[in-house]
């Protein structure tokens, strides 16, 4: 399992669920608390670059370009995860992210819903022309119990 977009030449992606994006800020943030955010609540809000990452992958969670034309802010570029965690956590970049819900990444950030943008794609990827049977009966496995996890 993984999450779109990433190339699909040659695969088959069977979509399981979608998860909500959301966005991750330092627990002191200005927008910690709120019940959600728009694009136009983090407009100016600097997010981490991650050095070397695929441009589309890039693009889908920096939300950049806008619906409105403009690009995100940029904020530092990143090297790993725990890099753009300390960039939250320190209140020098927000990031959006899906699957974590509340402050379960770490105390000290939160995530808030962000409204009115796509969700992620959770998906399943096997090679396209794969007959295996094994592949075929765990990919009616994942789509019959792999869903969305509770709130």
């Amino acid at each position: 399992m993984t999450r779109l977009p990433f190339p699909t030449d040659q695969l088959h992606v069977t979509i399981l669920y979608d998860e909500p994006r959301v966005l991750a800020v330092a627990a002191d943030h200005r927008l910690a608390g709120r019940k959600s955010v728009t694009l136009d609540d983090i407009a100016d809000e600097p997010m981490p670059r991650v050095r070397h990452s695929d441009p589309a992958w890039s693009a889908f969670w920096r939300i950049d370009p806008r619906p409105d034309g403009r690009r995100a802010p940029d904020g530092p570029f990143i090297e790993a995860l725990e890099d753009k965690f300390e960039l939250i956590a320190s209140g020098q970049a927000v990031a959006i992210t899906a699957g974590f819900h509340g402050n379960s990444l770490r105390p000290d950030i939160t995530t808030v819903p962000l409204e009115n943008v796509e969700p992620s794609h959770v998906v399943l990827a096997t090679r396209a022309g794969d007959r295996s049977r094994l592949v075929a009966a765990f990919r009616k496995i994942a789509e019959a119990h792999l869903t969305a996890p509770s709130p």
